[in-house]
């Protein structure tokens, strides 16, 4: 018997108004994603892929359908989802330490317990130098890191990021996608994952959703088979012909 999918974006349309005018950011959108399953999201600019990820976070509504988590409608942001942005949000006056510890403070957790998580978690990323340090004393790479740790912090099942890597130099990028593979093999987390880089959403995903735009919708989907994601598998023969089939799909979305 197969389970019910983690995340269901059933028939979801968005329009904004721009200059008077209706704009159609999502155009019935539908798609099914599993539990403990790694789906990047590419597209042309204007595709609708931030807007996806606004409403699966619970902080835009569709205009028309629903996006379910565990079978309930979305209807606000909530703690089963983490959120990370391509600007970090942290905290500029808290230390690394307390930036991970925020939410768990928020939802009332002991002083002790939040310490003990947030130090398996600035550990999990590689801080524990920078604990106490401020996001300004920190590197691009760095400031994500500690970022992602919040997120984790926090234990959601569903981890929704938006571009996590889009500002970093390249090294760094690379390092990050291996970093948070590792983090994802040790406690296979649901997560949706928006990027503009073809080899990243290749690289990181079991699946790519490949969107189109004018108006927001999905084109086709890639798998992805299950391999051990390393420097040979971005070498490799399989790796290219995965990179070309994406790359072509996107290209004639442009």
């Amino acid at each position: 018997m197969t389970s019910s999918p983690k995340i269901q974006v059933m028939d979801v349309s968005k329009t904004f108004k721009l200059g008077g005018e209706d704009f159609v950011a999502l155009d019935h959108v539908s798609i099914d994603i599993a539990d403990r399953e790694f789906v990047t999201v590419v597209g042309p600019s204007g595709c609708g892929k931030t807007t996806l990820m606004n409403i699966l976070a619970g902080l835009e509504e569709p205009s028309s359908g629903r996006a379910l988590v565990d079978g309930k409608p979305v209807e606000g942001p909530g703690p089963e989802r983490g959120v990370i942005f391509q600007q970090y949000a942290l905290f500029p006056w808290l230390s690394v330490r307390k930036n991970v510890e925020f939410g768990l403070e928020t939802a009332g957790v002991g002083r002790r317990e939040r310490h003990e998580v947030a130090e398996k978690y600035i550990a999990m990323v590689g801080l524990e130098q920078f604990a106490d340090a401020l996001p300004k004393m920190l590197s691009g790479g760095m400031r994500q890191r500690c970022a992602i740790a919040r997120a984790y912090a926090v234990n959601p099942s569903i981890l929704l990021m938006d571009e996590p890597f889009g500002a970093l130099d390249a090294l760094t990028r690379v390092r990050l996608q291996e970093q948070l593979l590792e983090t994802w093999s040790q406690d296979r987390r649901t997560v949706v994952f928006i990027t503009h880089d073809v080899d990243e959403a290749v690289f990181l995903a079991n699946r790519v959703v490949v969107m189109a735009a004018r108006p927001g919708r999905i084109f086709t989907t890639i798998d992805v088979p299950a391999v051990t994601r390393d420097e040979a598998f971005r070498m490799s023969d399989q790796y290219a012909h995965l990179r070309n089939q994406v790359w072509s799909a996107v290209h004639h979305q442009s």
